[in-house]
């Protein structure tokens, strides 16, 4: 025999316990800020080395050849700009370490941005490419091996052709 229906009793909503999702964001934060900071820590500062700078004398033996740029979008929206090319070292000393000073110029051709930055070998290109300074396998004699530089920020004045690179300084034994 039925009885009929049961009568459930109705639930009383019961209060969301917030803590949870709070050590949630901040665990992501935290990891996001970590991930930042080793990201910018081993990429070197960018410097300004006036125009008028001479080139260093052993410039001359390091040849820049293949340039070729490119852009990606990173996580906060904005683009990064990747400049990469060739380096052989056509002289005597072996190279452990290059500055290049990147000219980039506006329509009346003029400098509209003025950047130094030391040279970062890459290692590896798959499955993504790996950078490493000069200084980890020195450059011999005879000697090439790509490069990148990499700029989170371009003028918007630039003029879009490739910018001029110069070595400015060379630590070579």
């Amino acid at each position: 025999m039925s009885t009929g229906p049961q009568l459930v009793p109705p639930v009383e909503p019961r209060e969301r316990n917030w803590l949870p999702m709070a050590i949630s964001a901040v665990a992501v934060l935290v990891v996001a800020a970590i991930i930042v900071f080793m990201m910018e820590r081993g990429r070197g500062a960018a410097t300004v080395t006036p125009i008028s700078a001479a080139p260093d004398p052993y410039a001359a033996n390091l040849p820049v050849t293949n340039l070729v740029m490119s852009e990606s979008g990173n996580l906060a929206g904005g683009k990064v700009t990747y400049l990469d090319a060739h380096l052989t070292n056509t002289g005597n000393k072996t190279v452990s370490g290059v500055q290049a000073q990147v000219l980039f110029r506006n329509a009346a051709n003029e400098v509209a941005q003025n950047e130094t930055h030391p040279l970062k070998l890459i290692r590896t290109r798959e499955p993504y490419v790996d950078l490493e300074p000069v200084s980890a396998a020195p450059l011999r004699p005879g000697e090439g091996q790509d490069f990148r530089l990499i700029f989170d920020t371009v003028t918007p004045d630039w003029n879009g052709a490739y910018p001029e690179i110069r070595i400015v300084h060379v630590d070579a034994k």
